[in-house]
């Protein structure tokens, strides 16, 4: 496998550090950051326990049901 040699300051190097696990590379640990694609599952973890007012919830349908009551129209140039 081909490498680069990049510079990065000490405040980068500690934090790829801090997020390398084992015997995980540099390479790994950047790849895992930012080559993984979000899914689904992703989202319900990041929401799971997050506790909404019912009120907020019923302003939000009932934007919803006022958009659906309204037709989309094309913008007017």
């Amino acid at each position: 496998m081909a490498t680069k040699t990049i510079s990065i300051d000490l405040e980068a190097y500690e934090a790829l550090r801090r997020r390398k696990r084992g015997n995980q590379s540099f390479s790994e640990v950047i790849k895992e950051h930012f080559l993984r694609r979000s899914t689904a599952a992703d989202l319900l973890q990041a929401v799971r326990g997050i506790q909404v007012d019912p009120s907020t919830l019923d302003a939000v349908e009932e934007i919803i049901r006022e958009r659906g009551e309204a037709p989309a129209r094309a913008a007017e140039l």
